[in-house]
């Protein structure tokens, strides 16, 4: 059996922090989330703090750019995933994992396109450029990481639509159905050009 790990979630309670940490829970880890304590009692994070009380999380009381509460909650963990947002700075992250000397893995916000692959123009570029030096500081300060890299996903700044089910109906093709995607974005639409000689059975069997 795998051994389980004590995993400290920094930017846990975010947009995509919550389903992380709802992850790890479920896999069994021991789960704690480094929280400010308006966050605690923030009506917008209510319901994230509810349920993470529900599953059982932990809270240490802390900040980012608190190097005291930041290397308390480090030292009592031997994971550590960060979550934090566009714009928020990871190097003292670092700092105090080196400092510690007791984490067995790092993984850095991310969550998007391989930066060290991509090949973005700007605005993108310059975020791009950001996510990369953390990786080189990473990398020099000798701590051991993984990245994630699940690159891009067209819902995040695009209406890619709903499904909906219609008859295709052609001497070639009678009797079979499609999927059809409501074509507001030109990538949903050239997504139903793509599928459009496979049957409706065929299409099911990916869902």
């Amino acid at each position: 059996m795998a051994s389980k790990s004590k995993i400290l979630f920094i930017g846990g309670t975010g947009y995509i922090g919550k389903f992380i940490v709802a992850a790890s829970v479920k896999a069994g880890h021991e789960t704690l989330a480094l929280v400010r304590e308006a966050t605690l009692s923030n009506p917008d994070k209510t319901q994230i703090i509810d349920n993470f009380k529900s599953l059982g999380v932990k809270f240490l009381i802390g900040d980012l750019y608190d190097k005291e509460s930041l290397l308390n909650a480090i030292k009592q963990v031997d994971v550590v995933i960060s979550a934090v947002g566009h714009g928020q700075y990871q190097g003292s992250i670092i700092a105090a994992i080196k400092e510690a000397c007791n984490i067995k893995r790092f993984i850095p916000s991310e969550y998007g396109n391989d930066v060290d692959r991509v090949h973005a123009v700007e605005p993108a570029k310059s975020a791009f450029a950001s996510r990369a030096e953390i990786r080189r500081e990473i990398e020099a300060a000798g701590i051991p990481y993984t990245y994630v890299s699940s690159h891009f996903f067209a819902r995040y700044h695009l209406n890619t639509g709903s499904a909906s089910v219609w008859a295709y109906s052609s001497p070639k093709r009678q009797g079979r159905h499609l999927r059809r995607w409501k074509p507001k974005s030109y990538i949903t639409h050239f997504s139903f050009k793509s599928l459009h000689f496979f049957s409706l059975e065929y299409l099911d069997s990916f869902a």
